[in-house]
């Protein structure tokens, strides 16, 4: 049986599912169909055109051509961390202080997938379930679907759709850091870490390629025993840190489950945006992931040519064979298979 908290949850989904299908996208349903419905501010176009993405759909390349001449308007903020640290709920509150701005927000949760089935339990679709009846904020959970980097390798272009959309902050929120799971930093303008006191080692946590990739740090929880020394210990790394520009990040205490801090937190948010707005640095970071999205879809492109070309139609099983049987050796084959790709 259900208990309250239960039902609640459902009859959120519930009333989220009627809203959205009571916008209805016209006839046809074709690609384009989706795009400019999308541009117009239909959130279930907005859906639809992320599940494309996500799915890797025939139709989702033609949509992101569509929509990209209307994208690099939002503000991108990335809330990473270990797991436990509460990012759900900071994200939740951080989110409810822009809307008191009049902001709209968009969010992309990403939550870990399992090798094994690929499923993934999206948790934090239901942490913040009560922002889905609010218009000016849409949330969309994502898997990592086997990204060593802590991100879907979709995630870019799910925020580019919420940035066409319209939505002024996108809030990417990931799964726990660690030394590869710092793809954050190619997704967001400003990248925010969240720790909090009394998880063991702090300065092992703090090594985990945390010191790389914070712009501002976070101490959730911070009413628990440890939080300062947390923050002696964070300013400790960051006073060995040989490549400290002028811009320091800041160590923002919060409790995000009583509320408190938040709007002290979107203040150094609002700082770095205005620092790296300022001095060409935002320009800088948007160049740099304009060229990695371009290596990736160009990654993409090759990796689905050997899986039609070679690995579906059998031929990688009789390269195997010949390679096992010394008739000839790896690097011959990729060498001769390279030779096939650059001539189609």
């Amino acid at each position: 049986m259900l208990g309250g908290g239960n039902r609640s949850t459902c009859l959120v989904f519930s009333l989220n599912t009627i809203f959205l299908l009571t916008q209805k996208l016209p006839r046809g349903g074709d690609d384009l169909d989706i795009a400019k419905e999308l541009l117009k501010g239909n959130r279930l176009a907005l859906s639809k055109a992320i599940t494309a993405i996500e799915n890797e759909y025939p139709e989702a390349t033609e949509i992101m051509k569509e929509i990209y001449p209307h994208t690099g308007h939002a503000y991108v903020l990335g809330i990473t961390g270990p797991p436990g640290a509460g990012k759900s709920t900071l994200t939740d509150k951080i989110t409810r202080a822009y809307r008191a701005q009049g902001k709209t927000v968009g969010i992309v949760a990403v939550d870990p997938t399992s090798p094994f089935t690929g499923g993934a339990i999206l948790g934090d679709r239901i942490r913040m379930n009560e922002l889905t009846l609010d218009a000016g904020v849409f949330i969309r959970s994502m898997g990592t679907r086997g990204s060593l980097g802590g991100l879907s390798h979709k995630t870019a272009d799910a925020v580019k759709a919420m940035d066409a959309f319209g939505k002024d902050i996108i809030i990417v929120e990931t799964v726990g850091v660690g030394q590869s799971e710092v793809d954050i930093v190619k997704a967001a303008d400003t990248t925010m870490v969240v720790l909090i006191p009394g998880m063991g080692d702090d300065i092992q946590a703090i090594k985990a390629g945390i010191l790389e990739i914070g712009d501002l740090y976070c101490i959730n929880k911070s009413d628990l025993d440890g939080a300062d020394k947390l923050v002696r210990e964070i300013n400790m790394m960051l006073d060995l840190d040989s490549f400290m520009t002028d811009w320091r990040p800041p160590i923002t205490k919060v409790i995000a489950s009583q509320n408190e801090g938040i709007e002290e937190l979107i203040g150094t948010v609002e700082k770095h945006r205005a620092y790296i707005e300022g001095n060409g640095e935002l320009t800088r970071r948007r160049t740099k992931r304009t060229r990695d999205e371009m290596l990736d879809i160009l990654n993409s492109g090759i990796n689905n040519f050997v899986q039609g070309q070679i690995v579906d139609s059998g031929r990688l099983d009789e390269y195997v064979e010949k390679i096992r049987a010394h008739d000839t050796d790896p690097y011959t084959v990729v060498g001769g298979l390279m030779d096939e790709m650059l001539k189609k």
